[in-house]
């Protein structure tokens, strides 16, 4: 324990914004995996009562089922239901725009993973520049024997650089795995609602 607390302490000052952009991704990682779980925002209930809806009296039992079981598409899903009497492209803008903001709704925390892995290195570099200037400084004043005094510098450069880089590598890499599984899940409520519409219009609604 106090081999990683020396380590990290002679990273120097800048190691403080470079744990806590640690802390907040280890935070933000968590967060994401438990709320993109596919099941908490597109409930397989959800989706078979759509594909088993067969005529406008199955409409009002389904707010129902939608009422035990939210999630995002549960809320796209009752907007079209609820607003089956609006002319078709209006619905249409309607479910769009409600999807939409779900869509963001589901992305938050995303800009933050995407910030650190951006933030992070950056930190690391600046450390990376303070060591430096420190070396130079020791240079500047004892010359190039003061071997602790130089050792210090260096390895507040190198420490900076290496953890910034373990915090944007990984911040990095998460960022891009949850964007893969949102589009997955946007794709999914795109199809579940567009074959709502479609099944209303065979209703002879106006969507």
């Amino acid at each position: 324990m106090n081999s990683i607390l020396d380590f990290l302490t002679t990273g120097g000052p800048l190691m403080i914004p470079l744990g806590f952009c640690s802390v907040l991704m280890v935070a933000v990682i968590i967060e994401r995996i438990v709320n993109l779980r596919l099941k908490r925002i597109i409930a397989p209930e959800v989706v078979q009562l759509v594909e088993t809806i067969r005529n406008p009296e199955d409409l009002n039992l389904s707010l129902a089922i939608l009422d035990k079981n939210p999630g995002s598409l549960s809320t796209v899903i009752r907007s079209a239901i609820e607003n089956r009497d609006l002319a078709g492209e209006e619905l249409r803008n309607l479910v769009r725009d409600v999807g939409h903001g779900e869509s963001k709704r589901i992305e938050r925390g995303q800009i933050v993973l995407e910030a650190i892995a951006g933030i992070a290195p950056l930190l690391g570099l600046l450390g990376t520049v303070v060591g430096m200037i420190r070396v130079f400084r020791v240079i500047a004043s004892v010359g190039v024997g003061d071997a602790n005094a130089l050792s210090a510098g260096i390895s507040e450069a190198l420490i900076t650089t290496a953890v910034g880089l373990s915090i944007a590598i990984p911040a990095l890499a998460a960022y891009h795995f949850f964007s893969s599984r949102i589009e997955e899940i946007v794709l999914e409520m795109e199809r579940v609602s567009s074959l709502l519409l479609a099944k209303l219009r065979t209703f002879g609604g106006r969507a």
